[in-house]
């Protein structure tokens, strides 16, 4: 049997000890008491030495336990006086600061407070006692007579809003007491959610307060009346009754009233009574509205008009509002203003009627100009259209003799001659794109132009012209796709290459891109003579030429002033940079287009053919009769079966008579009587199906181009080019259905 188990784990160790000496006392007795002979004595005797070890071990433990205790119950007494005596320094401490202190716990209750805490209200002081909810301590303050409160204001409003400052994490406000004495009430967060309440008695401060601000008043108003003193304008200051409180010296001066007549507390009604008598208003709803004014309480807008006194002064009457429901009304004089606003006046009058008839006389010399230069324009359009009939006609008839002449002298002459017409042709077109762009009526049409392949274009049909003057002709373009409008953009490049190859007699002529950003830059570069810098500006216009050729067939000027002016036109960037003896190097920037173009279908050159319209029936419309006739014998040289007709009118009386429908139709614009090549097509069509039809004028009228892409109908511009005529009668599209 184990000692453990005759003994209770949960007695103490005082009366496990008590049990265990029992026992072993016992178990000795009866050791003693008998003899051994079986040996039992002896075993008693090991477990009775055994108890005593473990009361020893047990007794060991206990006087350990016991001296913990002692230890724990001495650090205890410790802490307890640690405790009292903080809570006494504590307690010490609140009651020396001066102002009333409070500690509010976590629950809202009050936990201690000093003697000063709310001692300016002797009526509840004694029910600030530890326990208090913070909620009746509002509310006996609120209710205690010694706390006055704000005007219109009741307990309980006063405890409702006290409440709601309370559960801001900041309060700090001022509480006026009765005596005319004053606290500052401020509440500070503690670190476990209590709060602590500060009473600060700021009478004295207030008090302070009250007498600077006071002299502050007498000191302002002091200023006051020293600022208005030195005013130019008379002012009068009234109170939210209407009753004179403040004026200066001057307010006197300009109504012509004595200052013994102006009193503190004179009503408005009685000045304006005065001044009613002396000053003439502009009219009487001015009159009325200041006294209506005047009589108001409420907001008002500030009032502003004029007045006369006398026969020579003018005064300026102002008035405005003040914070306080009161008002002020000051008087300027305004005369000397009036009087140089009037001379001002009578002098812009006058020189509005020198502008005007200088205006007139401009508008009449413009009128002059624009008449001018619209005739100009008329009579340039008129010329060239008359010039290119028999330019046209003459061109023809040579292409045919070309065929006819076998004498190689003769052949050069002819060459000449063709090479003469093409010049004035050149000289022609140059005019027309000079008074087109002069006159504001090109058309612009915006595309997407593959600017690579329009340059290789251009290089290929100046390469023959490099050639014959043994120049080295490079084109450095990758494909790019411009936005501008196909034709000026062509004129522009053909003006600028040509006049690159026309001055550089050695050497090299350069066409190259650049890319910029979202603009790309065309670059023509030559190894010419150069411009000077003062000419660089000059040569850009009309008739001006630095290098002069002995021909004026070489050009007359007209190249650069047509790229200057298109440029202009499609808001194109055009720049030049010249040295004089090394060369010259012209720029115009492009705007990149969004997406890139379809591929050009213009085709290459059609080689010559003797015969390419062999069979093909064309219907010839045009009145000039030398034109009609140089035509049809060119088409007749090319194989085709021409229907040669001066009219409208005849040609469809010669369908009608013959009852066969043409192959293509090729009708001048302008035919008699004022009929159109435009509307003759649209008849035919009309009566014999979609036919092929190509136009050919010398009108270069942007509603023209219009009118034949609408139609879809090939434009050709006289005088004529004899590929170009060629192609379109080989191509002519079938209009759609």
């Amino acid at each position: 049997m184990e000692a453990s188990a005759l003994v209770d784990p949960k007695d103490t160790l005082e009366r496990q000890n008590a049990k265990l000496l029992t026992i072993v006392g016992t178990l000795m007795r009866r050791a003693e008491a008998r003899p051994d002979t079986t040996g039992v004595a002896y075993a008693q005797f090991e477990r009775a030495v055994r108890l005593e070890e473990e009361v020893r071990a047990r007794t060991l433990e206990l006087e350990h336990a016991l001296d913990l205790l002692n230890t724990s119950n001495a650090s205890l007494a410790r802490a307890n006086a640690e405790a009292q005596a903080a809570r006494a320094n504590l307690a010490n401490a609140i009651e020396t600061v001066q102002e009333g202190f409070a500690l509010f716990d976590a629950n809202e209750t009050l936990v201690l407070c000093n003697t000063r805490f709310g001692k300016h209200m002797r009526d509840v002081h004694h029910l600030f006692k530890p326990g208090l909810p913070f909620a009746d301590y509002v509310r006996i303050v609120s209710q205690s007579p010694f706390l006055e409160l704000p005007d219109g204001t009741t307990p309980q409003e006063w405890q409702d809003r006290r409440m709601t400052r309370h559960r801001e994490q900041h309060v700090v406000f001022n509480a006026r007491m009765a005596g005319d004495r004053w606290l500052q009430v401020s509440e500070h967060r503690t670190r476990d959610g209590g709060t602590v309440v500060l009473q600060t008695d700021v009478t004295d401060m207030m008090l302070i307060e009250r007498q600077e601000r006071e002299r502050l008043l007498d000191d302002q108003a002091r200023l006051i009346k020293a600022t208005l003193e030195h005013l130019k304008q008379g002012v009068g200051i009234f109170d939210r009754e209407a009753r004179l409180v403040g004026w200066n010296r001057r307010l006197g001066e300009l109504l012509s009233i004595p200052l013994r007549r102006f009193r503190l507390g004179l009503p408005f009604a009685t000045i304006f009574e005065q001044l009613s008598r002396k000053l003439a208003f502009q009219s009487a709803a001015d009159a009325e509205a200041l006294c209506t004014w005047a009589s108001q309480t409420r907001a008002r807008a500030a009032l502003t008009f004029e007045v006369e006194l006398g026969a020579d002064r003018i005064l300026a009457v102002f008035a405005q509002t003040m914070p306080d429901g009161g008002f002020v009304i000051s008087f300027t004089d305004i005369t000397t203003e009036r009087r140089a606003l009037r001379a001002i006046s009578q002098v812009n009058e006058t020189l509005e009627r020198r502008v005007q008839d200088r205006t007139l006389e401009l508008r009449d010399a413009l009128a002059d100009a624009e008449r001018a230069n619209a005739s100009k324009s008329r009579f340039v359009a008129a010329a060239s259209h008359d010039l290119l009939q028999p330019l046209s006609a003459a061109k023809l008839y040579m292409a045919a003799l070309d065929s006819d002449l076998d004498n190689d002298e003769h052949r050069d002459r002819l060459a000449k001659a063709s090479s003469a017409l093409q010049s004035v042709e050149d000289i022609l077109g140059a005019l027309l794109d000079i008074s087109r762009l002069d006159s504001g009526r090109a058309a612009v049409h915006r595309a997407q132009i593959p600017l690579g392949v329009l340059l290789r274009q251009l290089h290929d049909e100046f390469a023959p012209a490099a050639r014959d003057k043994n120049l080295r002709f490079d084109l450095r373009a990758p494909d790019t796709t411009v936005q501008s409008d196909a034709t000026y953009l062509r004129r522009i490049l053909q003006n600028l290459i040509a006049n690159a190859l026309r001055y550089t007699d050695q050497g090299r002529v350069l066409i190259g891109t650049r890319r910029r950003g979202d603009c790309v830059t065309v670059e023509i570069w030559d190894t010419g003579p150069g411009i000077a810098l003062d000419q660089q500006t000059k040569v850009f216009d009309e008739f001006h030429r630095i290098h002069a050729p002995a021909s004026p067939a070489e050009g007359l000027g007209l190249g650069l002033a047509i790229v200057e002016r298109a440029c202009r036109l499609l808001d194109h960037p055009l720049s030049l940079q010249s040295d004089p003896g090394r060369g010259t190097r012209f720029c115009v920037t492009l705007p990149l287009a969004c997406a890139p173009a379809a591929p050009n279908p213009s085709l290459p050159p059609v080689p010559p053919d003797r015969t390419p319209l062999a069979h093909r029936i064309i219907l010839l419309v045009e009145n000039d009769a030398e034109l009609r006739e140089a035509i049809t014998m060119t088409l007749e040289n090319w194989g085709a079966e021409v229907l040669s007709c001066g009219s409208d009118v005849e040609a469809l009386d010669l369908l009608r008579e013959i009852d066969i429908a043409p192959d293509v139709v090729l009708a001048d614009y302008q035919l008699e009587n004022g009929a159109t090549g435009t509307d003759l097509i649209s008849v035919l069509r009309a009566l014999y199906g979609p036919l092929p039809a190509c136009v050919i004028t010398a009108n270069r009228d942007p509603e023209v181009t219009a009118l034949c892409q609408k139609l879809q109908a090939p434009l050709l511009h006289k005088p004529l080019d004899l590929e170009h005529l060629q192609k379109a009668l080989q191509n002519a599209p079938n209009p759609d259905a």
